[in-house]
C-alpha cells in the first residue's frame, strides 16, 4: 500500500514525468493533488501498470475529481535547455495549471529545481511509494501516450503507437531507413552506431 501522505499538515502535491528516455516527442509531466478521503487503491508506479490499468486509473481520478495539471515541453524545446532541465520545466509547467493552492510539493527523482520558494521534497522511485506522485506518474505517462499515438497517425512508419517514441530496434530501424522527423530529438543519439545525423 502506497503512502498517502509525507507529512500530516498541510496539502501536498505529488509530481512526475514521462518520456525523459525517448528518442521522439515531448516530456509530459504532471503534478496531482489528491482531494481528502478520495484514495484509489489501485494507484501504483505506471510502469507497473499495464496501458490498460493506466487508462481506468486516469478515468478514476478525473471521475473522484483529483486535481492535476499537465506541463509539455516540446523535442526543440528540449535540444535547446537539455532533458534534465526539459523535466524540471515541465513540472513547473504542470505545477502552473493547478489552480488550488499547496503547501508541499513531492518530486519523483533525486533533483528538482525549486518552484515559488514552495517545500519540495524529492523522492527516489517515489512513484511506488506515496500515492500523489503515483498518481502523477499515471496522468503524465498516459498524457504523453495519447499525444504520440496521434502523431503516428501522421508518421506511421516510426510505429510510435507501439513503442511511443522510446528506442526500440524497429524505431531505430525506421529512423535509419526514412531519417528523423520534425518530432525526433535531435540532440539525441537516434541510431545505434551514429556516424551522421539523419536528418
Amino acid at each position: 500500500m502506497l503512502q498517502n501522505k509525507y507529512k500530516e499538515e498541510g496539502i501536498e502535491v505529488g509530481c512526475d514525468e514521462a518520456g525523459r528516455g525517448c528518442l521522439a516527442g515531448p516530456v509530459v509531466a504532471a503534478a496531482v493533488i489528491i482531494p481528502e478521503n478520495k484514495i484509489i487503491t489501485e494507484l501504483n508506479d505506471s510502469k507497473k501498470m499495464s496501458h490498460k490499468k493506466r487508462m481506468e486509473a486516469r478515468e478514476k481520478m478525473i471521475e473522484q475529481g483529483y486535481f492535476y495539471g499537465v506541463g509539455i515541453v516540446s523535442e526543440t524545446e528540449i535540444d535547446e535547455i537539455n532533458i534534465l532541465q526539459a523535466s524540471f520545466l515541465a513540472m513547473h509547467r504542470a505545477l502552473d495549471e493547478l489552480k488550488e493552492n499547496f503547501d508541499r510539493i513531492l518530486v519523483d527523482g533525486n533533483r528538482f529545481n525549486t518552484y515559488k520558494d514552495i517545500e519540495h521534497h524529492c523522492i527516489v522511485k517515489g512513484d511506488a511509494k506515496f500515492m500523489s506522485i503515483a498518481a502523477a506518474s499515471i496522468f503524465a505517462k498516459t498524457e504523453r501516450d495519447l499525444l504520440m499515438e496521434k502523431y503516428h497517425l501522421s508518421h506511421p512508419e516510426y510505429d510510435w503507437k507501439a513503442n511511443k517514441g522510446y528506442p526500440t530496434k524497429k524505431h531505430r530501424e525506421a529512423i535509419e531507413k526514412f531519417g528523423a522527423s520534425p518530432y525526433h530529438r535531435k540532440t539525441f543519439k537516434l541510431l545505434s552506431k551514429q556516424t551522421k545525423l539523419p536528418f
